[in-house]
């Protein structure tokens, strides 16, 4: 088993065991998906606080913050990006459908 937290220099990289500032490995390259973005709702592991959840965007992590920022403006709440998936606080699956399409996405509402 990969050591991927140390006290003494925080998260590691499960590949090379290196800081993940130092990391040898390289950038992670975003899953390839079928073309398209995903938008969904959840509350697992959140104390019962819904989130929605976008997936599917293969842009680099870079590119995904800055969308993800530009969302979170759109909602007026906060969110994070997290494994190449975006996080907003809220069920925001109203506004973001429409405003992904804007951007040229072919999104599909998925869940319930």
């Amino acid at each position: 088993m990969a050591l991927v937290y140390s006290t003494e220099s925080g998260r590691t990289c499960p590949d090379c065991g290196q800081p993940l500032d130092d990391c040898r490995c390289g950038p992670a390259a975003p899953p390839q998906g079928d073309g398209i973005v995903r938008v969904s709702r959840e509350t697992k592991g959140r104390k019962g606080k819904g989130v929605t959840l976008i997936s599917g965007l293969a842009l680099p992590e870079k590119e995904l913050k800055a969308v993800a920022k530009k969302l979170k403006a759109k909602c007026g709440t906060g969110g994070t990006v997290k494994d190449f998936v975006i996080e907003i606080q809220g069920d925001q699956r109203d506004t973001l459908v429409p405003e992904l399409e804007k951007l040229g996405y072919r999104v599909k509402r998925a869940g319930g």
